[in-house]
């Protein structure tokens, strides 16, 4: 789904008609309930919390490209009613088990960042825009600290004297560290206002610099998640030492394919000169491959501490959001996202 920002971007014929049929088969193995297996030929891999919003934003991206509003409409209403069972306050805002979403080996507890900016997105994009101000109000509540929670006080996933969004926070426990894609969704939908989206991108340019400085990186890009959780912190897991090592994976490696959702939020703040440099440094990011002999491996992650690819070669949402980044960049535009961030229904 996430490919779908760059095979919408090229608009070539055999993209997209593969796109189309991904759908299709997403649709055709929903559930009973509403919800989109992970893993588009099993319709009984369940749980994944990202799967249902996902499938939301590209289809409703997809219908507007296309111009069919009503492609896939009765699997569109079964989506969002699941989505709509997944707040446990039975408002807007919705709730995850720990690696349930894309990052399999790493802990997303309650409300999440990720998971709501896709909610966000989608819900402009099919003009539920009173749900979304809904949703808007419940994340811009404070992160709640203190061991006592009030009864009619909500748990939000705005952090005192910073510019971004917590990665998610739950009752009285929350996570302060920095989420690049949740947050650079955020900057893209209109989450975040314009004036917090300049100085998020201000602080994670200062951010950056310091991890280079200290040794920590060794790439001009921002790992997807710092600062890393390290064995000592409360909130390491054992299985961390095999799956998530600080600076890899989940826990502040590099990723492709969330520099190319950065990039796309640096040009919505209106920096083209930075979005330009971070491409070019994306650019080169996708070139190294662990095993074949190419000129553009696309490799799935950077290992932090020495910008050395670590993951599968040739994943196609690093190629993808590669395209869409450039496109934007030469746009001069954020695609897509644009229509997402000015439409506030009026």
């Amino acid at each position: 789904m996430i490919c779908g920002l760059g095979i919408l971007t090229t608009g070539n014929r055999e993209l997209l008609s593969s796109l189309r049929r991904v759908l299709q088969k997403l649709a055709s193995n929903q559930s009973r309930l509403g919800h989109i297996p992970g893993l588009v030929h099993d319709g009984d891999d369940r749980g994944s919390s990202d799967t249902t919003p996902l499938f939301l934003l590209t289809l409703g991206i997809y219908r507007k490209f296309v111009g069919e509003p009503d492609f896939l409409e009765e699997a569109r209403i079964k989506a969002m009613t699941w989505m709509e069972y997944q707040s446990p306050s039975d408002d807007v805002i919705v709730d995850q088990m720990p690696t349930s979403d894309w990052r399999d080996e790493q802990w997303v507890l309650g409300y999440g960042l990720y998971v709501n900016t896709l909610v966000y997105c989608y819900l402009k994009l099919y003009k539920e825009y009173e749900r979304a101000d809904l949703l808007e109000h419940e994340m811009d509540h404070f992160t709640i600290r203190g061991e006592v929670q009030n009864r009619h006080i909500h748990e939000g996933l705005v952090l005192p004297n910073k510019p971004y969004f917590a990665a998610w926070s739950y009752k009285v426990l929350c996570d302060e560290r920095f989420d690049l894609l949740g947050n650079s969704l955020a900057m893209l939908s209109g989450l975040a206002s314009p004036s917090r989206s300049r100085a998020m991108i201000s602080w994670i340019e200062r951010e950056t610099l310091a991890l280079r400085q200290q040794g920590e990186l060794a790439l001009e890009l921002p790992p997807n998640y710092f600062p890393f959780i390290r064995p000592e912190d409360p909130d390491w897991h054992r299985r961390y030492y095999k799956y998530n090592l600080p600076g890899e994976y989940h826990n502040g490696g590099v990723w492709p394919f969330i520099c190319g959702f950065y990039i796309a939020a640096i040009v919505a703040t209106g920096r083209m000169r930075l979005a330009e440099h971070r491409l070019m440094a994306l650019t080169e990011l996708v070139q190294p491959a662990r095993e074949a002999r190419v000129n553009f491996g696309f490799n799935e992650w950077f290992r932090a501490q020495d910008g050395t690819p670590q993951g599968i070669d040739w994943q196609s949402w690093s190629a993808a959001m590669y395209l869409y980044a450039a496109e934007c960049v030469q746009q001069r535009k954020t695609l897509f996202f644009d229509e997402i961030r000015s439409d506030d229904g009026s």
